[in-house]
């Protein structure tokens, strides 16, 4: 209407300098609305996009509940994949960390999720993949999972929220609510599929590393390396990323900060994640 009422008084006021002045004005306006409707424009298509394209590979997520995000970028790229033959990705959803380790290393990786459908997305991501003679995937709930092979490196992202009101979605319950998979319940099965000098590496909310270290503890793992992540420096740790193993040893831990500021990400996330994103 602003815009009808300056056009209006450009072409009928007989006086020049308004007519200047509500020509500068309605410029003006028309650019922000542009620049608003090209911002909007460039928004909607991101958050519509359904999938995520990496150098080596393309993550399809809109069939399963937890999209791609940073956390499971980095524990992807984090985990120790030397020396690794077999591997196992607890809760792949989309098969994100499964892809990524395949890419780090030449290891056989199994995938395993509760929900249907992150089963066939992550099904359609491996046979898409350049790896895809290495991955594979099961349905299965982790706590009825039996295999004869013990792996060298089980890996995780967990549901975690415990006591936390829900979402309608039951999918994204499965994905996000711990009900179904306890924190001690996934260290203590791990401990069992896992060879003698296997590693677990599990990225959490920071305030749930003391209760994984004691369930660790209980089932004789010991913590070998310990990140505490926070999105910029001098910003409290909101998740950690945990490496278990038998062999007790001295466990080294650092700070890691995904962001330099709030628009650029750090020297440290660019050079864990270069081999991946475009």
């Amino acid at each position: 209407m602003r815009l009808l009422k300056y056009s209006l008084i450009f072409f009928n006021s007989p006086d020049s300098k308004l007519r200047v002045f509500c020509f500068l004005i309605w410029i003006f306006k028309v650019k922000c609305v542009f620049l608003l409707m090209k911002n909007k424009v460039k928004i909607l298509s991101v958050m519509s996009t359904p999938y995520f394209r990496f150098k080596q590979f393309t993550v399809y997520h809109d069939l399963c509940a937890m999209k791609v995000g940073v956390d499971g970028v980095l524990i992807g790229a984090w985990a120790d994949c030397r020396n690794v033959n077999y591997a196992l990705d607890v809760g792949t959803g989309s098969g994100l960390i499964a892809l990524m380790l395949a890419q780090r290393s030449e290891a056989f990786i199994h995938a395993i999720d509760i929900d249907e459908c992150a089963c066939r997305q992550a099904e359609i991501n491996f046979n898409n993949s350049p790896f895809r003679d290495r991955l594979s995937i099961e349905c299965c709930d982790f706590r009825d999972f039996s295999s004869s092979v013990h792996y060298d490196l089980i890996v995780s992202n967990p549901p975690y929220f415990a006591d936390s009101l829900k979402s309608p979605d039951k999918n994204r319950n499965l994905a996000r609510h711990n009900e179904h998979l306890p924190l001690d319940v996934l260290i203590k099965k791990s401990a069992s599929l896992l060879n003698p000098q296997g590693k677990v590496a599990l990225i959490l909310p920071f305030d749930l590393s003391e209760r994984a270290d004691s369930a660790a503890v209980e089932n004789q793992l010991f913590l070998c390396r310990k990140t505490l992540i926070s999105s910029l420096q001098n910003h409290p740790p909101k998740r950690v990323i945990l490496e278990y193993s038998f062999i007790k040893q001295s466990p080294t831990e650092i700070a890691f900060y995904i962001g330099k500021t709030k628009q650029d990400y750090s020297d440290e996330y660019r050079a864990l994640t270069e081999d991946f994103y475009l």
